[in-house]
């Protein structure tokens, strides 16, 4: 289907630029990028390493969640165990 849309300037020579370095016609390159969109996928490399990402959760052989500790907190542990190491016996 033919249809005209207005782009910025700007936008539209990255998309130009961006479907000639793929070797893509600019109106495949557009139809890709609206069904991607469509569908949720994101595109972009970058917009990918900007989506939240959970951090893994470790759990004890019970299954209860480890807390989480700061990092004030963990350079305590480490401290108290290398004064333990280090104290004679």
């Amino acid at each position: 289907m033919r249809t005209t849309i207005d782009l910025p300037d700007p936008l539209f020579r990255e998309a130009k630029t961006r479907a000639v370095q793929n070797g893509m016609k600019f109106k495949d390159l557009v139809a890709q990028y609206i069904e991607q969109g469509l569908h949720g996928q994101l595109a972009d490399p970058e917009a990918r390493r900007r989506e939240q990402v959970s951090l893994p959760v470790f759990r004890k052989t019970s299954g209860a969640p480890i807390p989480t500790r700061s990092n004030a907190e963990l350079f305590e542990i480490l401290a108290e165990e290398e004064a333990s190491y280090n104290s004679p016996s």
